[in-house]
C-alpha cells in the first residue's frame, strides 16, 4: 500500500489501484494521522482538529465511527489504537513525502551531476499538486504543507543549479518558469532563473527578470534586491557569470522602508536608545524625534526601524506626511496611513470617522509605524498617534520639530553630530567627531581619493563647526569637493555666515545656519538651474520628468538640469521621480515668491494635474487600466494639492474638472469618503460651467446613493453617470429607480455607440434579471457584457460581468462553470490592487465550490478571503467569512446560500470602501 500527500490525499493498493475514501471527515482523519508521521494523536486532539472547536453531539462516538470507516478502507492493522491515541502504520517507502525527502537527501550526497539530476527529477516527479492539497489550510496540516512546499522549491532550485552545471540551461529554464511565477518575491529562485536564461542564450530575458523582480520588491516591500542577485545581474550584464550557485537569500518581512544608499554615521548611541525604548515590554510605545530641519530625524528613524523589521511580523512602515497641507485633518492623515499600509478604506459615507475606523483596523497587529515630517500638522498627528496606540501591538515613531505632548510619549531631541573639540591628529578627529566622520565619508564619495590630512584638517573642522554639525548641511557642502578644496569651502562659508540672509526673527540659530548654507549653494547655481530648482518646489510629493517640464515651462533641457541638481544633492531621484529635500523645498518656495513666479507656477501645476487626470480617466476603462491606476496612485498627493490650490484661488471650473476626472479612479480604489469630500469642496465654490457643475452634483449624489433629475442636457447627464447612479440606487434599496436609470443609460450608450457603458449596463441589468428569476436573460446580458469588456481590454469590466455569471451559477439553475473565469479575474484584481474585488471574487469562488459539493475547496476560498480581509482591514469581508465558516459544518445547505451583498464588485454595493 502507498500513501500520497504530495497533492490531493491519495491511497493506492499493492496493484496500483486507488483506494476509494470519499467521506470528508474520514479523509481528514487519514490526513491528520499522515501529518503526524506515525506518532499517536489523542482522540481529543483529533476531535479538535476535525471540527475546529465546533464538535458534533457525542463527538467521541462520531470519531470512532470515522476511524472504523478508515480501518475498513485500509485494513484493521493499519489504524492502531493505544492509550496515547490513534496512529497510522506506514512502512518505510510507502509515503510519497518520505520517498521525496530520501531522494533529495541522496542527491545532496551525490557528487556526480548526472546522478544528482536524475534523483532530483524523480523526487520532483512525485508531486501531483500542493502538499495536503485537500487540507492545506487545516491547522493540523498547515505546518507540514508549508515545510514540504519549501523543500519542493529548494529541490527545484537545486535541480536547476545542477542542470546549469551540466550545461542544460534550456531544461533549467523550463523547470523554473512556472515556479518563478508562483513565488514572485523569492530572490534566490529568480536569481537562478536569470542564470538559467543566460546559460540558455537568453540574456535579454534574464535582465528583464531582474528588472521585474526589482520593481516588485521595491513596490511591494520597499527594499532593493539582495546583493547576491544584484551581483549576478551585473555579471550577466557584462556577460561574465562566474558562479552557477547563488548564496541563500533570506525572506523579507513586509515593509515599505527605503534602502538608504549610505550608512548612518555618528548615530550609534541615539540608535541604541530609540531601539531600547521601542523594544521595552512595558515602556512607552510612542517615540518622538525632535530637532531642526536637516538634523537627520528621518534618517535615524529609518535606520532604527529597518533594524527592527523582523520584530514586527505585520510590517514596519514609513508614512510620509510632508506632502499633506497645513489644513489637513486627522482623517486626511488617517487616509494616508491606510493607503501606505495597503488597507481597504472602510468608510461608506462622508460622515464616517476614519480615525475611529483606523483605530479598529490596527487591533491585533504587531506593527511599527513611522510618521515622518509632521511639524506642520502637529495637532492632527497627536490625535492620530493616540488612535494608533489604542492597539496594544502598535509602536509609533514620529519625526517633527516639536513634541506632540500626548500621554505615553518619549521625546528624544536629536542633537547635531558631535563636533571636533580641537584640531589634532586626523585619525583622532574622525574617531571623536561624528560631523568630521560624516564629512570625510561624503567627501570620499564626491571626490574619490580624498583623505583627511594634517594640512586640510583645520579647514574641515571649520566647515563642520560653521554648519553646527547639521548632517544635511554637511552632506550638501561635502558634495562641492568635486570642484572646490576644503579651504575654499571654509572660506565660502566664512563670507556668507557673517549675517543671516533674509529675516531671521523667530528662527533657531541652527535654522539660520542651514538657511545660509542653502543660500550659498544656491549662489553656485547658474540661472537656468535656479529657475528649475525653485519651480520644482511647488510639488508636495515629487514628480516625474513630464511633471517637471510642465511646471518649469521647459523642454528637453529640464532633464539635463535635473541631473546636475541630483549630482549637487539638491534634488533626490527615486526611480523615475524627483523630489526636493525638505529644507531645500522650503527655501525654494521663498525664492519662487521673491521671483514673482509663485502664482504662475502654481497655475501650471494645477493645469498639468487636471490634464493628467483627464488623460488618465478614459484609460481607466480599457487595456491601459493598470498603467493609469499606477500613475494616479503615484500622483495622489499632488492631485490633492492641485485641488487645494484651485479651491484656494476659487477656480471653480478647474476644481470641478479635476474631481469629475478623478471620480472613476476613486471608485476603483474604493476611496468613497475622499470622493465625497472632494466633490463637496469643489461644489462649494461659486461659478464654473453649468455642465461641469451638473456632472459633479450627479457624481456626488451617486456616491451618496441618491439621485434626482436635474434641469440639464443629455450630454450633462452622461450615460456613464446614469449607469453609476442607477447601480448605486439599486443596491441601496431603490430598485425601481435604479432599474430605470440603468435602462436609460443602456439606451443612451447604444445610441451614441459607447461600448463601455453598454457593457457596464448589461452587467448590471444581468443582476436585475437574475433577481427576477430570469436566469437565461441574465446570462445573455452577462455574456455580452464580458465579450465587450474583453474587446476593450478592461479587466475590471470582465470581473464585473463574470460576477453576474457567477451569481447565475450559484442559483443552481445555471450549470455554466465560471470558476476558470473567476480565477483569471482574481489574478487581475490582485495585479490591479483592487483588494475589495479580490475578496469578493474569493467569496464567489467559495460559493460556487460549495454549490458543487466541494466543501474543502469552498472552505479554502472563504478562509483565504478572510485572510486578505484581515490583512487589508476590510471589516465586512471578515464578518461574512466568519459567518460562512461558522455555519458551514452545522447547517445543511448553508454553504449554498446566495450572498446578495456581493452583487456589486466592492462588496454590498458600489459605495463599499
Amino acid at each position: 500500500m502507498r500513501f500520497g500527500v504530495l497533492g490531493p490525499l491519495a491511497v493506492w493498493d499493492s496493484s496500483g489501484g486507488q483506494v476509494a475514501i470519499t467521506e470528508t471527515k474520514v479523509r481528514a482523519v487519514l490526513a491528520n494521522l499522515l501529518a503526524h508521521h506515525g506518532r499517536s494523536v489523542s482522540a481529543d486532539q483529533l476531535i479538535e482538529d476535525l471540527w475546529e472547536g465546533r464538535p458534533p453531539g457525542r463527538p467521541l462516538n462520531t470519531l470512532q465511527t470515522k476511524v472504523s470507516q478508515l480501518r475498513k478502507a485500509l485494513g484493521a492493522d493499519r489504524v492502531l489504537r493505544s492509550p496515547a491515541g490513534y496512529r497510522l502504520r506506514v512502512e518505510d517507502g510507502e509515503l510519497d513525502a518520505d520517498r521525496f525527502q530520501r531522494d533529495v537527501e541522496e542527491a545532496d550526497r551525490t557528487d556526480a551531476p548526472g546522478a544528482r539530476e536524475r534523483l532530483l527529477s524523480e523526487a520532483l516527479g512525485l508531486w501531483r499538486g500542493p502538499a495536503f492539497a485537500d487540507f492545506a489550510d487545516a491547522a493540523f496540516a498547515r505546518i507540514q504543507a508549508l515545510r514540504l512546499e519549501e523543500l519542493r522549491v529548494e529541490a527545484a532550485e537545486r535541480l536547476a543549479e545542477t542542470r546549469i552545471e551540466i550545461g542544460d540551461g534550456a531544461r533549467a529554464v523550463a523547470g523554473l518558469r512556472e515556479l518563478a511565477e508562483e513565488h514572485p518575491l523569492r530572490e534566490r529562485l529568480h536569481g537562478l532563473y536569470m542564470l538559467a536564461l543566460f546559460r540558455a542564450g537568453r540574456q535579454g530575458e534574464a535582465l528583464r527578470t531582474f528588472h521585474d523582480l526589482s520593481t516588485r520588491l521595491r513596490d511591494q516591500m520597499g527594499v532593493d534586491p539582495d546583493p547576491a542577485v544584484s551581483g549576478l545581474y551585473t555579471s550577466i550584464l557584462r556577460q561574465e557569470p562566474e558562479s552557477t550557485v547563488l548564496p541563500r537569500v533570506a525572506d523579507r518581512p513586509r515593509s515599505n522602508l527605503p534602502s538608504p544608499p549610505t550608512a548612518l554615521i555618528g548615530r550609534g548611541p541615539e540608535s541604541a536608545y530609540v531601539r531600547e525604548v521601542l523594544c521595552a515590554p512595558h515602556g512607552d510605545r510612542l517615540v518622538t524625534l525632535t530637532g531642526p530641519g536637516g538634523v537627520g530625524k528621518t534618517r535615524l528613524a529609518i535606520a532604527v526601524t529597518r533594524s527592527l523589521v523582523k520584530d514586527f511580523p505585520d510590517g514596519a512602515w514609513i508614512v510620509e506626511l510632508a506632502g499633506m497641507g497645513c489644513g489637513a485633518t486627522t482623517a486626511d492623515l488617517a487616509e494616508r496611513v491606510i493607503e501606505t499600509l495597503g488597507l481597504c478604506e472602510g468608510a461608506a459615507d462622508s460622515t464616517f470617522d476614519l480615525v475611529e475606523w483606523l483605530r479598529g483596523a490596527m487591533e491585533d497587529r504587531r506593527t511599527l509605524v513611522v510618521l515622518d515630517n509632521c511639524e506642520h500638522v502637529v495637532a492632527q498627528v497627536a490625535d492620530l498617534a493616540v488612535a494608533l496606540l489604542a492597539a496594544d501591538g502598535v509602536r509609533v515613531v514620529v519625526t517633527t520639530q516639536e513634541a506632540l505632548n500626548v500621554p505615553g510619549e518619549t521625546v528624544f531631541p536629536l542633537a547635531p553630530l558631535t563636533l571636533p573639540e580641537r584640531v589634532r591628529d586626523p585619525e583622532e578627529m574622525i574617531a571623536s567627531s561624528g560631523a568630521v566622520r560624516l564629512f570625510v565619508e561624503r567627501a570620499r564619495a564626491a571626490s574619490p581619493g580624498f583623505t583627511l590630512t594634517a594640512e586640510n584638517a583645520p579647514a574641515v573642522a571649520a566647515v563642520c563647526r560653521r554648519l553646527d554639525g547639521i548632517p544635511l548641511a554637511i552632506e550638501l557642502v561635502a558634495a562641492r569637493l568635486r570642484a572646490l578644496t576644503p579651504e575654499q569651502l571654509a572660506a565660502g562659508l566664512e563670507d556668507r555666515f557673517a549675517l543671516p540672509t533674509g529675516p531671521a526673527r523667530g528662527r533657531p540659530a541652527r535654522q539660520q545656519t542651514l538657511r545660509a548654507m542653502i543660500d550659498w549653494s544656491w549662489n553656485l547655481l547658474v540661472d537656468e538651474e535656479r529657475r528649475i530648482l525653485r519651480r520644482l518646489a511647488v510639488y508636495r510629493d515629487g514628480c516625474a520628468i513630464d511633471g517637471a517640464r510642465a511646471v518649469c515651462a521647459g523642454g528637453h533641457e529640464v532633464l539635463d538640469v535635473l541631473s546636475r541638481l541630483v549630482d549637487r544633492s539638491l534634488v533626490v531621484r527615486e526611480g523615475t521621480r524627483y523630489r526636493l529635500l525638505e529644507s531645500v523645498a522650503a527655501y525654494c518656495v521663498e525664492r519662487l515668491a521673491d521671483a514673482g513666479e509663485l502664482e504662475d507656477v502654481r497655475r501650471r501645476f494645477v493645469a498639468f494635474h487636471v490634464r493628467e487626470a483627464e488623460r488618465a480617466d478614459p484609460l481607466l476603462r480599457g487595456a491601459r487600466q493598470r498603467e493609469a491606476l499606477e500613475r494616479l496612485d503615484a500622483e495622489t498627493v499632488n492631485l490633492r494639492h492641485a485641488l487645494e490650490l484651485a479651491v484656494r484661488v476659487e477656480e471653480a471650473d478647474t476644481a470641478l474638472r479635476l474631481v469629475n476626472a478623478l471620480a472613476w479612479y476613486w471608485r476603483l480604489r474604493n476611496r468613497v469618503a475622499e470622493a465625497q469630500r472632494s466633490f463637496e469642496t469643489a461644489l462649494r465654490l461659486p461659478g464654473g460651467s453649468t455642465s461641469a457643475r451638473c456632472a459633479a452634483e450627479g457624481w456626488l449624489a451617486a456616491f451618496e446613493g441618491r439621485w434626482h433629475r436635474k434641469d440639464a442636457t443629455a450630454e450633462e447627464e452622461s450615460s456613464r453617470l446614469l449607469w453609476f447612479a442607477g447601480t448605486n440606487l439599486y443596491h441601496n434599496g431603490d430598485q425601481k429607480g435604479g432599474r430605470a436609470l440603468v435602462e436609460e443609460a443602456l439606451a443612451g450608450a447604444r445610441e451614441v455607440g459607447d461600448l463601455w457603458v453598454e457593457a457596464a449596463a448589461l452587467a448590471e441589468r444581468a443582476g436585475h434579471r437574475l433577481d427576477d428569476g430570469d436566469v437565461f436573460a441574465s446570462r445573455a446580458d452577462a455574456r455580452r457584457s464580458a465579450v465587450v469588456f474583453t474587446g476593450l481590454g478592461d479587466r475590471w469590466g470582465r470581473l464585473r460581468a463574470h460576477a453576474s455569471l457567477a451569481r447565475a451559477a450559484e442559483t443552481g439553475l445555471d450549470h455554466l462553470d465560471v470558476t476558470g473565469l473567476l480565477e483569471e479575474d482574481l489574478r487581475a484584481a490582485e495585479e490591479l490592487g483592487l483588494w475589495v474585488d479580490v475578496i469578493e471574487t474569493l467569496f464567489r469562488l467559495g460559493r460556487l465550490a460549495s454549490a458543487r459539493g466541494e466543501s474543502s475547496r469552498a472552505r479554502y476560498f472563504h478562509e483565504r478571503a478572510r485572510r486578505v480581509a484581515v490583512e487589508r482591514s476590510y471589516a465586512s469581508g471578515v464578518v461574512r467569512a466568519d459567518a460562512w465558516l461558522g455555519q458551514a459544518d452545522h447547517v445543511p445547505g448553508e454553504s449554498r446560500t446566495e450572498h446578495r451583498t456581493g452583487a456589486f464588485p466592492g462588496g454590498g454595493g458600489p459605495n463599499a470602501a
